[in-house]
């Protein structure tokens, strides 16, 4: 199957040089591996998880987003060039849509913007977009790993 074909099929929308999105995807055991590690720290943090209103810290939940580029730079660094079709999904993954809510968020917590109210409510509106599109990246990370999708297990 082709990246294109990947992508549409959990609708997930990135932006890539075309001859990578006609290019034929073989998965390795090691991509399989590097996406089953990932999927696991998608599933177990607030990046796929619910956040109910009156619940958790907005700090908190940023922290634990950022982390995923540390986490995903470790799983590729583990598995190596051996991760090549993994590598040309989650680099995106992070590029693509985590950094623009992290840089946006990061920059306005310095501010402590996280005091004011309408502003840890405009937060938590915007992580519920970006939750859902991480749910369709652990949907796909969870096909590569060959296991079934636990995302929505408990809602």
């Amino acid at each position: 199957m082709t990246l294109q074909k990947w992508l549409s099929k959990f609708e997930m929308k990135l932006s890539f040089n075309a001859v990578f999105l006609k290019g034929e995807l073989k998965f390795t055991d090691n991509d399989k591996k590097a996406a089953w590690e990932l999927y696991i720290e998608l599933l177990t943090r607030i990046t796929t998880q619910n956040l109910p209103d009156k619940d958790g810290i907005e700090q908190t939940a940023l922290d634990s987003i950022f982390s995923i580029f540390a986490t995903t730079r470790e799983v590729l660094k583990k598995y190596g060039t051996d991760t090549i079709e993994f590598s040309k999904i989650a680099i995106p993954v992070l590029n693509q849509i985590i950094r623009p809510f992290t840089a946006k968020w990061h920059k306005l917590s310095q501010e402590n913007t996280f005091s004011n109210p309408e502003k840890c409510k405009e937060f938590r509106q915007e992580l519920k977009v970006l939750q859902s599109e991480l749910q369709k990246y652990n949907g796909l990370l969870s096909e590569i790993a060959g296991v079934e999708d636990l995302t929505a297990l408990e809602t």
